[in-house]
């Protein structure tokens, strides 16, 4: 009879503990788009972004002009003028793909000045959420935007609004 309600007392517990976590929810899409700065931000990296693609395509069209020159002039040349000519063009094709790694690469321009502009953004977003998250007592904050399997999630605690408002930015 004792084990029966330590058992009960025990599940108990862990039922109430359980029904005492507080979850909260923010849409981190609609947040940033309600942010002047961060619209900002993306269109400097996107003129940025179309300004180096247009340097790489100019470098290629360079090369694939250079390939039908040498094409159309493939009779008329020496063996010696062909070897070089062949070399120009590998190198200039070789100058685009690094000029395109270097701008687009894994860790390149265009990454590195995502990080500086949208960093301190996102970290301002975090410090708000955080704050939020301590002030309410909240032990896990979901993001709409990125959780792909959340299926329902209530309105009620969707704290988007708040985290704005939190920043300065109140609709």
């Amino acid at each position: 009879m004792k084990k029966i309600i330590l058992s009960f007392g025990f599940l108990f517990a862990i039922i109430a503990m359980a029904n005492a976590q507080k979850f909260a929810m923010v849409d981190m899409e609609y947040i940033m788009k309600n942010i002047p700065a961060y619209e900002t931000a993306n269109e400097q990296l996107t003129q940025v972004s179309k300004k180096w693609q247009k340097e790489v395509d100019d470098l290629n069209k360079e090369a694939e002009t250079m390939y039908k020159n040498y094409q159309t002039e493939l009779v008329f040349m020496s063996a010696d003028m062909k070897t070089k000519r062949e070399n120009e063009i590998v190198e200039k094709e070789k100058a685009a793909q690094d000029l395109k790694r270097k701008y687009f690469g894994s860790d390149g321009e265009l990454f590195k000045k995502r990080e500086s502009l949208m960093k301190p953004i996102q970290d301002e977003v975090y410090t708000a959420v955080k704050t939020i998250s301590d002030d309410k007592g909240y032990q896990l904050i979901l993001d709409k935007a990125s959780a792909m399997n959340i299926i329902f999630a209530s309105p009620k605690i969707d704290i988007s609004d708040e985290v704005l408002s939190k920043m300065g930015y109140s609709k």
